[in-house]
């Protein structure tokens, strides 16, 4: 039998249900799968959202924004090569997200903390191997892993929450990129913080609290999309 952690993941208690609720608010905006029209307008608007929480989460939008939206728009790209290539995917994103910030010679490199690189080498056998869980909990422990590592340094956040979008574009959940996850988490941003603690202490109940809350986030990321409104 072959191992399946993220799957084992999914079967906390409370899990299946929050992520059925995500995915049908994600499904209800999309048509329940007839995949609407959706308008250069509206991919724009979308991503200009999830750039600027993603922005505002770090505590200094203003240093992180223009990097932000550089990496917000080349999202569907990079979500081609999450699952298949995920450290040039990850290190991609840094040299979007951290160029004018940091050094060019540190772009693209992950730090020298320890145990950093073996973390992210596991983090990329999980997200390049076959699993059955859902992609709202794959993309919730990239989110976590990266973060919580903080690999990247200051960027670690910026690219963790992007991570998390990557896998739901890969997978087909959010087919478009226009689930605004990045500002269903920036909503509050103390929450936030706190379920990645949760998560960073490594017990059932800390693990379970951080999918939850992820769970949560794409579904208000669905409410919170241009196409909400239209």
């Amino acid at each position: 039998m072959v191992p399946d952690p993220l799957a084992d993941l999914a079967r906390f208690e409370g899990v299946a249900s929050a992520v059925a609720a995500a995915t049908a608010a994600v499904d209800a905006l999309l048509r329940d799968r007839g995949l609407r029209h959706v308008t250069e307008e509206q991919l724009s608007q979308a991503l200009l959202a999830g750039a600027s929480a993603n922005a505002a989460l770090t505590g200094d939008p203003q240093r992180w924004r223009i990097g932000a939206l550089r990496l917000s728009a080349e999202l569907a790209s990079l979500a081609a090569l999450i699952r298949v290539a995920p450290a040039q995917a990850l290190a991609r994103a840094h040299a979007l997200v951290a160029r004018g910030v940091v050094p060019d010679s540190e772009l693209g490199k992950i730090g020298a903390g320890p145990g950093m690189a073996a973390r992210m080498n596991s983090l990329g056998e999980l997200l390049s191997s076959q699993t059955s869980a859902p992609a709202i909990v794959v993309g919730a422990v990239a989110h976590a892993e990266i973060a919580v590592v903080a690999a990247f340094g200051d960027a670690s956040g910026l690219i963790a929450r992007a991570a998390e979008h990557l896998v739901l574009i890969a997978a087909g959940l959010d087919p478009y990129g226009v689930i605004v996850v990045e500002a269903g988490h920036a909503e509050s941003g103390t929450s936030y913080s706190k379920a990645l603690e949760a998560y960073a202490e490594g017990s059932v109940e800390g693990v379970k609290t951080w999918l939850l809350r992820c769970a949560a986030a794409v579904a208000r990321g669905a409410e919170l999309s241009p196409l909400a409104r239209s």
